[in-house]
């Protein structure tokens, strides 16, 4: 059978911000890598897939300008993030609410020491949260703590879903998805050393240009995963898959519709940016700061999709300069290893079968 060949639209062509990574890099990946690795949170083949992953390189693309401490919360929470997803992934609807709550125990009591026998999810939110409110404004705590509950709460929704075989439309998909991609407790770390009130985060255009950014982020996320999620067969939470299935497409059709879209949110996050409000006084530079970091976000997260080895495997920098990608066929794989399979484990996957073939 020939191969399929899928186009990945480049969704950020006009896109102003330019790659960015923050100085500390290096060294807080070093620290938060060894630090998350401690909690033997995955058996040693999804630890080496994990590490591939490299979540750090995220948190440093996406947080730029913030100093070490900031920084080291910020690759925390992207390797809790994925500690977190790894397992509620693969969980029923009942152990991911159990979950959820063992993680928001965590957070809201971060020095009262966890029960005995407790799912290792809870140490680890506790240890990251110890550490960040030494460092987070009583601002981005609250903040945090709120959007963290909204992306635990969509996550247990995800499992329902999962579990059901339900495939969402497109807007009912947005509804959902655009709480589990964990932007918006992500927001709250580009504010952690700042003094936001809470009028300004909401102000209309801030708030405009912070939905369009989630958006986004969604559409390039979703457009660099599918493949990789379809081999796999846990694609049912991923907008290409929600556009073959209400409009009748194939993957290349699904994903050139997906590209308009984000062609129309380009046009309407810099048509928004212009009209950035001002306060007065030393908030207007902050809050500049703030929205120059949801604009940077975009850049980031494409960045990280194929620079990591998450999507692409080592073809990633390839993939980002040709855009070609052949589909990956479907692979029967344990439940408990899905989450942590990359492109190029399942590429090795592909060319095992087609020469047993």
């Amino acid at each position: 059978m020939p191969e399929t060949t899928l186009v990945i639209p480049d969704t950020l062509r006009s896109w102003p911000w330019p790659r960015l990574i923050n100085p500390y890099y290096e060294v807080c990946k070093k620290e938060s890598s060894s630090w998350c690795e401690g909690f033997n949170a995955f058996d040693a083949r999804a630890q080496k897939a994990f590490n591939r992953c490299d979540f750090n390189l995220l948190a440093s693309l996406a947080f730029p300008l913030l100093n070490k401490d900031g920084c080291r919360v910020g690759c925390d929470l992207m390797n809790l993030f994925f500690v977190i997803d790894e397992h509620t992934d693969v969980a029923t609807p009942e152990t991911a609410r159990q979950q959820a709550d063992i993680v928001m125990d965590a957070i809201r009591n971060p020095h009262k020491p966890r029960p005995e026998g407790e799912w290792i999810g809870g140490k680890v939110t506790q240890e990251f949260w110890a550490k960040g409110i030494q460092t987070a404004t009583p601002s981005s705590q609250r903040r945090f703590i709120k959007t963290f509950q909204l992306y635990l709460d969509s996550v247990v929704q995800q499992a329902d879903d999962r579990n059901s075989s339900l495939i969402r439309d497109v807007n009912s998909y947005f509804d959902v998805r655009r709480d589990t991609i964990g932007a918006k407790p992500s927001f709250a770390i580009n504010e952690i050393h700042m003094n936001l009130p809470d009028e300004i985060i909401t102000h209309p255009v801030v708030a405009k240009l912070t939905g369009l950014c989630i958006d986004a982020l969604i559409i390039g996320n979703d457009l660099c995963s599918w493949n990789v999620e379809q081999a796999r067969g846990d694609d049912g939470h991923n907008l290409v898959t929600i556009v073959m299935h209400q409009y009748d497409l194939d993957a290349q059709g699904a994903m050139s519709w997906i590209s308009d879209l984000h062609d129309d949110i380009v046009d309407e996050f810099l048509r928004v940016w212009k009209t950035l409000p001002t306060f007065g006084g030393p908030v207007d530079r902050e809050i500049r700061t703030y929205a120059d970091g949801l604009g940077n976000w975009v850049r980031a997260n494409d960045q990280w999709s194929f620079e990591s080895e998450r999507y692409f495997g080592k073809k990633g920098l390839e993939v980002l300069r040709t855009r070609k990608v052949f589909q990956l066929p479907k692979i029967n794989e344990k439940v408990g290893d899905r989450g942590l399979l990359c492109s190029e484990c399942l590429t090795a996957h592909s060319i095992s079968i087609r020469n047993s073939g």
